[in-house]
Parts: structure tokens; C-alpha cells; sequence
């Protein structure tokens, strides 16, 4: 079931560029929060009548609690002044055009090969993963680009992540790539190949890193996930000539077997959706934690397929505390689920220690 239904804003609270929270009284009863993305919808004002999408919240999806707002009914019409003729969105009513890096390009089909030029790219399967290696990045390396290509394999806004807000507010990403039908952006990419390409010849990066914004599509099925997409992220780094770096999705906190110790996401994403050899980063442990996950990466296959380089990320929870932002995964804190977050920091802190001087320097 989907339901739409009209309501009108009572309360408006901005939450950054391009996003803001609604206060929603509906028509047959009841209220709630909206989100308003303004490259989509517009501005709306107190006293507007809007149309919102509450289906998330309807069947009680990770959704942060929101409705969305799908269109401001006091408007007759709406520019969102895009430039290009790439749709996003495409062959949907909320179709929208844009400029694709890939037309800026250039670059000759022979030298896509070698177009990374050997730079480190971490790979993940969770948005929460963004933070402890950005931040173990920075720390090793202050002066490197590092920049963020979000996929479309979560959220599709980048407006919608906090994460990224913080983060470019501080200066700690150079640039944000959103690739796929993802967008908002600093660059919107095709596909996650030009994506990559652009990262290195538009934006100078010296590393990057490949993630889905928030929220995670799950089926509980071995390959019913789109976490498998990293993967396909660790083929394609070493497709166009990059060091592919792969985070593990470590937790002990999770009462799922499935989630403990080495998640069989990354089993099945590394063993079945990458063919290219990636360096798997593994923080330092308590000894029965890293026995298990060590035999899990043993008896996996794992360590046949890829290289794995153990890393003392201890320093990545003390970054986060520091850093004043609340970030957790399923709910659980970096105090929680420490392993998850140092599993993190360890590919940044591998990926800074990879290549030579930034191109900054």
C-alpha cells in the first residue's frame, strides 16, 4: 500500500541547504512531520496546503519518523532551474534534468585503465560508515582530498544526510558525488564509473570514498541486499586503475546471528559480487573477537579472495566523541559497537597511507 495524503504545514524548520522539516496537520485527522526537498518541491510556508507520502511511516520503516512532502498544493508551478539534459528520476512524474560530470570528462577510452591513477578508494555497505572514516582519514592525512561518491543504493537525496552536512562543514570532504538517480551534490554522475572518474580528474581527489546514503534495503536472503554493492564499487575502483579498499561490517552488539562478529553482508558482498582483489581493513580486537572474525573470514573464503590488513583504529572513537556529532549504527553508539566504527577508521587510515604526497601539498 502507498498512501498520499493533503495536509497543511503549520510549522517550518529549516535542517540545512535544500531540506526542511514541516510540521503537518492532515485533513481526515492527525499530525506528523514532514521532510520538504526544496530541489523537488519548492519552499513552503506556513498555512501552504501540501500533498505528503506517508507510507513509510504508515508501516513503520526507518524512514527517521517523516512523512514526505510531495507537492505544495499554493503553487501553480515550479523551475527548479536545472542546467544539462540528464533526468534524474527519469521516466517518473518527479523527473528533473541535470548537468552529468561525465559530459566534463574528456577522457579517452584507452585511459579509463589508469584514469585513478593507483588512489585508494574505501568501499563500504553503510551510510554510518562515512563518519569514523572520514574522520580517520583527515587525522592521518590533513592535507588530502578525499572525497564522497554517495550511490543510490539508500536514500537518494544527499540533503537527506546529517553526515554529509557535518562534514562538509568542517571542510573534511573536498567534494560530494552523487551518482546513479542519487542527487544534490556537489557533482551528479551517470553511473558510479564516471562517478570515480570525475572524483579524481574534476576534483582532484586523493582518495575516495564509495557509500549509500542513508537506510539500507534488506531481505534477510544472502544476496537480498543492496549492501552487495560494494562489490561492484571494489570492481570498478580496480576496473579504472584505484586501490579498492574494503570496509567489514563488524558488530557484536546485534542480536542476529547473521550480524555477529563478521556480518554475512560483507561475506556475500566480497565473495560474490567482487572479482577484483581489495584490501579488507580489520581494526585491532580483543583476542576472542578477532579470533572469530578472523576464522569467519577464513572459512568464508575471504582471505583466498582479498588481502586483509590488520589496523590499531583505537584513536577512531576518540575522533568521534571529539568531534561533537551523534552518530550510531541501528541504534547502537561507538561505545556500543566500538568494532564497527574502528572497522571504519582502519580503511581510512589504510587509504591515507596509500599513494604518494596530495596533490594539495
Amino acid at each position: 500500500m502507498s498512501a498520499f495524503h493533503r495536509a497543511t504545514v503549520t510549522e517550518v524548520k529549516p535542517r540545512g541547504k535544500g531540506i526542511c522539516e514541516a510540521a503537518l496537520e492532515f485533513e481526515d485527522g492527525g499530525s506528523g512531520r514532514g521532510l520538504v526537498l526544496e530541489q523537488l518541491v519548492g519552499e513552503v510556508s506556513p498555512g501552504d496546503l501540501v500533498v505528503a507520502n506517508t507510507t513509510a511511516v504508515d508501516l513503520s520503516l526507518g524512514s527517521g519518523g517523516y512523512h514526505f512532502v510531495l507537492w505544495n498544493l499554493a503553487k501553480r508551478s515550479l523551475d527548479t532551474h536545472g542546467s544539462g539534459h540528464i533526468m534524474k528520476l527519469r521516466y517518473t512524474p518527479l523527473q528533473f534534468n541535470v548537468e552529468a560530470a561525465e559530459e566534463s570528462l574528456g577522457i579517452e577510452a584507452e585511459g579509463f585503465s589508469r584514469v585513478l591513477e593507483g588512489i585508494p578508494v574505501v568501499t563500504g555497505s553503510l551510510h554510518s560508515q562515512l563518519l569514523a572514516a572520514t574522520l580517520a582519514y583527515r587525522d592521518a592525512r590533513p592535507g588530502g582530498r578525499l572525497v564522497y561518491v554517495m550511490t543510490d543504493s539508500g536514500a537518494l537525496p544527499a540533503a537527506f544526510s546529517d553526515t554529509i552536512r557535518f562534514l562538509r562543514q568542517r571542510g573534511s570532504l573536498a567534494s560530494v558525488i552523487t551518482c546513479g538517480h542519487a542527487f544534490g551534490g556537489d557533482r551528479e554522475a551517470v553511473t558510479l564509473h564516471g562517478a570515480l572518474a570525475a572524483a579524481r580528474k574534476l576534483d582532484s581527489a586523493d582518495a575516495v570514498i564509495v557509500l549509500m546514503g542513508p537506510g539500507i534495503v534488506g531481505t534477510g536472503s544472502t544476496v537480498g541486499f543492496t549492501g552487495m554493492e560494494q562489490g561492484l564499487a571494489i570492481n570498478a575502483a580496480a576496473s579504472l586503475g584505484g586501490t579498492p579498499v574494503a570496509i567489514p561490517r563488524i558488530t557484536f552488539g546485534d542480536a542476529r546471528d547473521r550480524h555477529s562478529g563478521l556480518s554475512h553482508h560483507t561475506i556475500a558482498a566480497l565473495k560474490y559480487g567482487a572479482f577484483a582483489r581489495s584490501v579488507i581493513a580489520v581494526p585491532v580486537m580483543e583476542d576472542d573477537r578477532a579470533v572469530l572474525v578472523r576464522t569467519q573470514l577464513e572459512e568464508s573464503g575471504l582471505l583466498e579472495r582479498h588481502n586483509v590488513e590488520v589496523v590499531d583504529a583505537s584513536r577512531v572513537i576518540g575522533l568521534i566523541d571529539g568531534c561533537g556529532f551523534i552518530t550510531t549504527v541501528m541504534g547502537r553508539s561507538p561505545s556500543e559497537e566500538p568494532e564497527f566504527f574502528m572497522a571504519a577508521g582502519a580503511a581510512g587510515i589504510l587509504a591515507a597511507g596509500i599513494g604518494g604526497e596530495p596533490d594539495g601539498v
